[in-house]
């Protein structure tokens, strides 16, 4: 007979998720450390909310009393189409090709925990899909779904780190994983490929010069000092998981379609974003990530590329 925590893995993986661990809702204790190291760093740049709720980001049982377990999912969203070099053209990071993974990941999480629901009525919980103060990435880590890698991103070994995260806390006790070792070794690869050398020191990440982080997350004004590293880069950026062996061995493409891209996704021509009309934006970024930031902030990556190039 299969126990509960098999029907609950099993569950997942005919939803489409690769990976399906459990961790015990232990405090993170020494993230926490290393998490208030990093703030008082300011590594965290603009991204303010960082700093509210740290107990809730570092104790499960801060976000659903009387916590026992943590769900840990993940789905592969790896589509083999290669990104072109060529002045004219930007570069959208891979995740954002297709739909925006909050709701297709989103989606299938809640059907998971509706699932639960259907197996343990009693059960509390809440589930995120980068959506809230979870500490995702250690939690995979904890329910055996992988490994931090030195660019901070988690790496596993079925798919690399292609691969979108969700989690279930919940007051269930199920069976627990046993936690993924670092299999990164001596390699460097993502920390020298960094065009604008963001990752500080092994595991480290300085949010201030990512050009993940400047291209999305920041609303001001473009860091000049960044402008000539941009690497052609107008939303995210995937040089330190292009660069990764464990990514260039063991990607495999997703079976997700929402996932596939969106043809004007892959190299955009810079002028024709330069020019865009609001009204053609809201069409062609609907239901993306690529939304998020905008037109405003859109055009401003085009134009801080441009300008790069031009120095």
């Amino acid at each position: 007979m299969q126990s509960l925590t098999q029907k609950i893995k099993q569950k997942a993986h005919a939803l489409g998720f690769g990976l399906a661990g459990v961790a015990p809702a232990e405090p993170l204790s020494g993230e926490a450390m290393r998490l208030a190291a990093w703030l008082a760093r300011s590594y965290h740049a603009t991204m303010h909310w960082m700093e509210r709720s740290t107990d809730r980001r570092t104790d499960p049982q801060k976000i659903v009393p009387g916590a026992r377990s943590v769900i840990s999912v993940a789905v592969n969203y790896y589509t083999p189409h290669e990104i072109i070099d060529h002045p004219e053209r930007g570069k959208i990071s891979r995740y954002a090709w297709g739909d925006d993974y909050h709701d297709i990941v989103g989606n299938r999480l809640k059907s998971l925990w509706e699932y639960i629901k259907e197996l343990e009525p009693d059960a509390e919980g809440r589930y995120y899909v980068d959506t809230g103060p979870v500490m995702e990435k250690v939690w995979a880590m904890r329910a055996g779904n992988g490994w931090i890698g030195k660019h901070t991103n988690l790496i596993s070994r079925e798919y690399g780190s292609w691969i979108f995260l969700g989690e279930i806390i919940t007051t269930l006790g199920l069976e627990y994983d046993i936690p993924t070792q670092d299999y990164c070794g001596t390699c460097r690869r993502c920390i020298d490929a960094c065009p604008t050398g963001a990752i500080v020191d092994e595991y480290v990440l300085d949010s201030n010069k990512c050009l993940s982080y400047i291209t999305i997350e920041h609303r001001d004004t473009y860091p000049e000092y960044i402008k000539p590293n941009t690497e052609q880069w107008i939303f995210g950026c995937d040089i330190c998981q292009d660069v990764c062996p464990w990514n260039i061995k063991f990607s495999q493409p997703a079976a997700v379609e929402g996932f596939q891209p969106r043809p004007e996704n892959l190299n955009p021509l810079l002028i024709d974003i330069v020019n865009m009309a609001q009204e053609e934006f809201s069409r062609r970024f609907r239901k993306s990530p690529v939304k998020r930031t905008k037109l405003k902030g859109l055009t401003r990556n085009v134009r801080a590329v441009i300008e790069g190039r031009a120095e």
